[in-house]
């Protein structure tokens, strides 16, 4: 492939987002809400998939207990060497290449402060890396799972989801050791079949429908279908760390991560203590976006706002310099996955 394909369809955008709704939804059901056959519809989205157009994982929503944010400077000869390495570290499930004094963000996950800290002096101790700025993630209020493409009708995404609700991640540790293979399974593809499944999870078909239901109902897990964001009118994305003072910060992470832009809205610790992440049209929206924001809130302060270059890595997925999907790099939580050896399979 040397190449992106130069457009999706509106029939590929609209699949896209019916999976993003619905991800495990039987391909009939798919189909009769955007209006083809369901042979139609499992065609074009292998199609998607096999040309590293779009793609479906899936991972525990409570898979690790810290989640870390990393700024990364390093020397510029290095960059390309140092992003090879990284983007096949477990614990870094996203990697992007951005603008300002630090060439690199991180999103590392961690089994606890101690494990979190010695991952960020490793990371600090590679060859040509100058400075780690870390901040500790403290809650997230939107991630790319809930971002929509906003092709369907509200009619359609109606017939799509009916009066359910998704469910509210409960409280919990993380996945219990019997059902760690499984979410590794549908990390690689969250829409394998249940007899796919079973196969390679040595289970019977009963017992995987039980699991899947089990972690859908409770909020144990999250299904994510991803797409090369040019390809759907979205090429920029830019982050910002704000300071929101007083104890509105809850009210105003709330309303940022209900912005039909948002990708990523989480609190952190530190004076700016919101990061948002956004996918947009233009680098000029970038400053549109700031003012939007500070009319709604004109209590926070932007302190820092930057453009990425190039998405590395997003959840788990390596992708290519125009952003199509490459391997999946299974999460780990460190200690473990540190270096390259443990970028496959490991117990989190």
């Amino acid at each position: 492939m040397s190449r992106v394909q130069p457009e999706l369809s509106e029939t590929d955008l609209a699949l896209i987002e019916a999976l993003q709704l619905r991800p495990r939804a039987p391909w009939s059901q798919i189909a009769s809400v955007i209006g083809i056959d369901a042979t139609t519809a499992a065609r074009r989205w292998r199609g998607l998939v096999d040309s590293g157009t779009a793609w479906m994982t899936a991972y525990p929503t409570h898979h690790v207990t810290v989640v870390g944010y990393a700024d990364v400077a390093c020397e510029a000869d290095a960059i390309d060497s140092l992003t090879s390495r990284l983007r096949r570290w477990g614990p870094v499930f996203s990697l992007e290449r951005t603008t300002g004094d630090h060439q690199l963000f991180l999103s590392m996950a961690a089994r606890d402060l101690p494990a979190l800290d010695d991952l960020t002096r490793h990371l600090g101790a590679l060859p040509a890396v100058r400075g780690v700025r870390l901040n500790i993630c403290t809650d997230v209020y939107g991630e790319g799972s809930g971002w929509l493409v906003h092709t369907l009708s509200d009619r359609q995404r109606s017939d799509l989801t009916g009066a359910e609700r998704p469910a509210r991640p409960r409280p919990g540790t993380g996945p219990s050791r019997s059902d760690r293979q499984l979410l590794l399974a549908l990390g690689a593809d969250a829409r394998r079949s249940h007899t796919e499944l079973a196969r390679e999870c040595g289970l019977s078909e009963t017992t995987v429908r039980r699991r899947l239901r089990r972690m859908t109902s409770h909020g144990e897990i999250y299904f994510r279908c991803d797409l090369t964001q040019r390809l759907a009118g979205w090429p920029v994305i830019a982050t910002f760390r704000i300071a929101a003072p007083g104890p509105g910060v809850d009210a105003v992470a709330r309303a940022l991560a209900a912005l039909p832009e948002t990708r990523v809205c989480a609190t952190l610790t530190g004076t700016d203590n919101i990061l948002l992440s956004v996918w947009l049209r233009s680098p000029h929206d970038c400053a549109a976006m700031e003012e939007r924001i500070l009319r709604r809130h004109p209590g926070l302060k932007v302190s820092e706002r930057g453009i990425t270059l190039h998405t590395s890595k997003r959840m788990g997925r390596l992708l290519d310099r125009w952003g199509r999907a490459q391997e999946h790099v299974a999460l780990t939580a460190a200690p473990e996955g540190l270096e390259e050896r443990h970028a496959t399979v490991s117990d989190t």
